[in-house]
This record gives structure tokens, C-alpha cells and sequence, in this order.
């Protein structure tokens, strides 16, 4: 008897949409938990090169909570790519000009950075307000256990 791995076909992966509001949780347990479902983890069929997750809508992103001292000494940093273009502002400022980013960058942190981590990256969706375009998606609110 050979028992065989069993991988699904492209065809047999159903993508379900949930919205979360994230003005009820902290911001790094809420991304574990988005990370989680945008790549499948929490379905059987889950398989590591493909793409197996959801989509997930997060709204109210301008009132995701932080811990500690995090607003004023967390650090965004990127490179324009221009001689002296390094750019470095704290979450606060950043909270303010783009709330939607911190969400985003959070989540993108806990998702391999290659081809398929941008494919389900795209498959976030993040908004300020707790409206979305998304209604006739008719997304399932997601659950985040408290661990």
C-alpha cells in the first residue's frame, strides 16, 4: 500500500473573504492571525507553494492598538534610491499620514518575500473608516482567538 501526498489542483481551492475590525485588537496579534488565513494555514488542504488563503479586509485601520512605547520608538525605514534618500519616520507620524501601512507592513513581515508572498499579500485589503468596497464579496468576520 502506497500512501501518497495529496496536493490540491488550482481549480479545487475555494477562496472565502473575511473583514476583521482592527480597532478591537492589538496590531501584532491581529497580523499573526491575517498572515495565517491569507496563507492558508488554517485550512486542510494547506500547501506551502501554493496559493491556499483568503482574502482579508481589515477596516478601521487608523485605530489599531499598539503596546508599550511602540507609537513613538518604532521606526519605519526605507531607501528612495536617490544618494541621501534615507527616510526614517516613527510609527506615530506614520499612524497619521498612513494608517493603512501599518497594517500592511506588519502582516507583509510575517509572509515570505518572493513571487507567491505578492500574490497574497495583494490578497489584504485595508481600509481607514469602516467602510470597504467589498460588500458583494460578502465577507465572514474573522475570529482572532486570544492566546
Amino acid at each position: 500500500m502506497i500512501l501518497k501526498t495529496y496536493i490540491p489542483s488550482v481549480k479545487e481551492i475555494e477562496h472565502k473573504w473575511y473583514v476583521i475590525d482592527a480597532s478591537q485588537y492589538t496590531l501584532g496579534r491581529m497580523a499573526t492571525q491575517i498572515a495565517k488565513t491569507l496563507l492558508g494555514k488554517n485550512k486542510p488542504i494547506f500547501t506551502p507553494f501554493l496559493d491556499t488563503g483568503d482574502y482579508v479586509v481589515v477596516i478601521n485601520a487608523e485605530k489599531v492598538q499598539v503596546t508599550g512605547k511602540k507609537l513613538d520608538q518604532k521606526l519605519y525605514r526605507h531607501h528612495t534610491g536617490y544618494p541621501g534618500g534615507f527616510r526614517e519616520e516613527t510609527m506615530r507620524h506614520l499612524l497619521k499620514r498612513r494608517p493603512e501601512e501599518i497594517v500592511r507592513r506588519a502582516v507583509w513581515g510575517m509572509i515570505s518575500h518572493n513571487r507567491l508572498g505578492s500574490r497574497i499579500i495583494g490578497k489584504l485589503k485595508v481600509y481607514t473608516g469602516n467602510k470597504h468596497p467589498h460588500a458583494s464579496q460578502n465577507p465572514i468576520p474573522l475570529e482572532i482567538r486570544s492566546e
